[in-house]
Formats: structure tokens, sequence, C-alpha cells
């Protein structure tokens, strides 16, 4: 199989990290307590802990769409709303399964970068106390953002500070928190848990493990029906230890950091390489681990020949090039390469 080929469609296609795989190996002797009852689990709660604040309270899941449907139902009624930018996961990518099992709806607002601000969410506050319309009780951001932007504590906090100024709450997607904190040398608890979020959906998938990610409740009376409701959800791991000893060996030490860095920086390497060039336009900030770009419709299939990427707009024919923990600055230079040599051939 050509390493290539594959290198730049998702940080979901890349594979284990050996640390991590090593932890699977680890687990797997013996005999220990299903349903979470076991010594990892228990070790993994208190790592959480350690980087979130002691009044968290973690909840392991199978996958993204798993977090944020735990999270979601966690905190909403279905006669509520929860409001997100219309490049939000919760919305494009999850199939309705947010508004299916919470019975929320979703507000989609339209946002140039993919990030919410209060300029945004403010004209969509109405309707309070009014029967005929959903209530709005969570904001919903995504950091990283789909398009690969972050926010900063303090834009979280404001955020954070609208919700609860509003008997509402701030629910945060962190499928790529993990490149979010080392794109702002940022730990945890500053980025999320002083910055006033209530609800956290913590990604291990995309940060090189092989399955598993997990609910943070900073609000810890939030949590009160999560173990349930995880149940319901179809979330609950009968060998819950082998999700947890992989967040052993992400956040034991800084393992969750080192992938996340490089990852990121492979993004810059391949922005460094191709900017300026004429056939090629970077449409949002490269801030983690991906970059947006616009081509050619011929340019974009002549590169798919070669590389596999995702077609993020094929009417504007803009593209998404994504890193991962384990891309190479070879692949990087190659698929550059390869990108500055489509203007040769036209």
């Amino acid at each position: 199989m050509n390493r290539n080929f594959e290198a730049f469609a998702s940080d979901n296609w890349a594979g284990v990290h050996p640390d991590v795989m090593h932890s699977l190996q680890e687990a797997n002797v013996g005999h220990a307590p299903a349903y979470g009852g076991d010594g990892y689990t228990a070790k993994a709660k208190q790592l959480f802990k350690s980087h979130f604040g002691p009044k968290s309270e973690v909840f392991f899941v199978f996958a993204g769409t798993g977090a944020n449907i735990l999270a979601l139902d966690s905190i909403t009624q279905p006669f509520e709303s929860i409001l997100a930018a219309e490049s939000a996961h919760i919305i494009n990518d999850e199939c309705g399964a947010i508004e299916k099992i919470t019975g929320s709806r979703i507000v989609s607002i339209t946002t140039p970068d993919g990030k919410l601000t209060p300029e945004l969410v403010m004209p969509r506050l109405k309707g309070f106390g009014v029967e005929h319309h959903a209530q709005p009780r969570v904001i919903s951001i995504s950091q990283a953002t789909e398009y690969g932007t972050v926010y900063s504590p303090a834009e979280i906090k404001v955020l954070a500070d609208i919700a609860h100024a509003n008997r509402m709450l701030l629910h945060v997607d962190g499928a790529r928190i993990c490149n979010a904190a080392a794109a702002l040398n940022c730990d945890f608890r500053t980025l999320i848990s002083d910055a006033g979020v209530d609800v956290l959906s913590f990604g291990g998938t995309k940060n090189g493990m092989m399955f598993g990610d997990a609910v943070v409740f900073l609000t810890p009376s939030l949590a009160e029906n999560a173990k349930y409701l995880r149940k319901q959800d179809g979330q609950l791991a009968s060998k819950h230890r082998f999700i947890a000893a992989q967040f052993i060996a992400m956040l034991e030490g800084d393992l969750w950091l080192r992938c996340a860095e490089h990852a990121n920086t492979m993004a810059k390497r391949l922005e460094e390489t191709i900017k300026g060039a004429p056939h090629v336009a970077i449409t949002q900030p490269v801030q983690s681990n991906v970059l947006f770009a616009k081509l050619s419709k011929e340019h974009i299939e002549s590169l798919h020949k070669e590389f596999t990427f995702y077609d993020w707009n094929e009417m504007t024919h803009e593209v998404r090039w994504m890193t991962s923990f384990d891309t190479t600055s070879e692949a990087v230079d190659r698929f550059a390469a390869g990108i500055l040599g489509l203007a040769d051939g036209n």
C-alpha cells in the first residue's frame, strides 16, 4: 500500500501510536472488572482530574460522535436548542444523531472561519420563556474548528459568560482539542476549565489512539445522569480498560502534546512550501493540523491521481489537506512538490 496516496485525507486515517499500542498490549493481560470497574479506568480518571481540575467528571466512550451525543444528551431537553457554527461536526457529519437522540433543535450559524463570536450568537438568543419557540440551552463550539482555526481562552471565556448570563451552557467539541492546545501552547485547565466550559468532548482517536474519546464535565452536577445515558446511547464499553489504557498512555506524560505538535508542524511545513504559488489560494489561517485551499477543478483532479484528500466544497473547488501524528516531512515535501508541479502541467 502506498502511504503517500492516503497521507492527507484525514487524521482518522492514521494508525496507532506505538506507545498507545504498547499500553493496549499491557492491558491485554489477565482479567479485569468490566464496565469501568478496573484499575486502568480509575487511573485514567485521575489523570483527567489532574489536567482539568479535581471537580471534573469523565466518562469514556467509543468515538467522537458518541462523545457529542452523550455530552449534549446530558444537558438538554427535547424542547431546547443548541447553537453551533454551520460547519460544525454535529450538524454536518453525525447523520442527524444529535437531533434524533436529544430531540433538541440545532440552530446553524453562518461563520467565515468556523468560529462563533458574540456578534453572531447574540441575535439568536431569543424566545426565552415563549412556548412557541425552542428554548436556547447550549452554545456548542469546536476546538479546533472544522476549518482548523482555534479559539483563544479569552474568546472561549466570552462565549461562556454569554451562555451563563442567559442560563445556558457552553459545550466544546474537542475532537482535536490536543491540536488546539498545542497550537496555543496552552494547558487544558487554562483552555477549558478556567475559561468556563461546562462540558467537553475530548478527542483521542484523531491524535494517535486506536479508538476512544471522553466526555469531561467541568460542572459536576451536569453529570448526574450521564452514566445512565451513556448506557442508553450505546457508549458503555464492556472491556472498558482498553479505552482507559490508551488515555493513560496519552495523558500520563506528554504524548498527547507531542502527537499534536507534530501534526501541526507538518501542516505548517506544507503551508510554508506552497504559499505564494499562483495556482493555489490558501483560504483559512493554518493554526492546527489542516490546510484549506482552492485550486482549479483540473488541478484537483490531477492531484487526486496520486494523493487522496477531501474535497471540502466541490462548487468552489475548495479542498482540505490534513496531517497527523505520523505524517513525515518527506511525505509533506513529496505532496508539496506534487501541488507545485501542477502549475507546470498547465
